[in-house]
């Protein structure tokens, strides 16, 4: 790819937002009926939501296909289940793959046993790098790997990252990564085309760029490695790093 080193700056305040009685989703792209033919993807990132759901409530049963959607959970519990018959509770620290492949029905609802506490997730689908693949499910705990306070490995086609703890995704080109930063900590963006850093709380100072604040992003193009430092209260990031775009 020839490409021209560029920061594109998206606050939080200008996501298109979703807003029903049991839902508050805010999304960085093209979603549903918000649709802006120059916002509809960042590499092969199609999706990346910043969902709050009510105690109670949830996604009912609904169908995808030729997608690979990972959830990440800020706050709460949320139960997944498919037709493909895999279940699960995930929680913060806990990393999810579903491919969806040639076609799976899924919901996704509030853990009930939380009561009235809300669940705050950020859900994010990129594309394949093939078609007809069998649907698939997997899930894998990265506490002990977060607390060390730099950029995890969350999901994962790359090649080089074979060998490291995380869960697979089936696009050779893309990565995802998450870090809880102490207040001052630095992480290190990676090297590549295009990166898209989503701080899902607290505040960064991104090199070269500036604050962002809570529900910000960057999309990177030609990172070069800049350093991301957390404000006084820390930060929570989510870093996507992709060798290839859509057409």
């Amino acid at each position: 790819m020839a490409l021209t080193p560029t920061v594109d700056v998206r606050r939080a305040g200008d996501r298109y937002r979703t807003r029903i009685d049991w839902l508050d989703s805010r999304h960085s792209f093209s979603f549903g009926p918000h649709y802006d033919p120059g916002n509809t993807h960042f590499g092969v990132l199609m999706v990346s939501n910043d969902d709050v759901v009510r105690a109670g409530s949830g996604f009912d049963t609904h169908p995808h296909r030729d997608m690979e959607i990972v959830t990440w959970v800020l706050d709460g519990s949320l139960v997944h289940q498919d037709s493909t018959g895999h279940s699960g509770l995930i929680h913060p620290g806990l990393a999810q793959r579903m491919s969806a492949g040639t076609g799976i029905l899924h919901s996704e609802k509030n853990d009930a046993a939380g009561e009235t506490r809300d669940v705050h997730f950020v859900q994010m689908w990129v594309v394949p790098d093939s078609d007809g693949v069998d649907p698939g499910y997997e899930q894998l705990d990265i506490t002990p790997e977060l607390e060390r306070g730099e950029l995890v490995v969350v999901a994962s086609g790359m090649p080089k990252h074979a060998g490291e703890r995380a869960i697979s995704i089936r696009q050779e080109h893309a990565a995802l990564y998450a870090a809880r930063l102490r207040p001052g900590a630095v992480a290190v963006l990676p090297t590549s085309p295009l990166a898209h850093l989503f701080v899902a709380r607290g505040s960064v100072e991104l090199e070269g760029t500036g604050p962002l604040g809570t529900g910000d992003t960057a999309r990177v193009t030609v990172s070069e490695g800049q350093r991301v430092t957390a404000g006084p209260d820390g930060a929570e990031v989510l870093v996507w790093e992709m060798h290839a775009t859509l057409g």
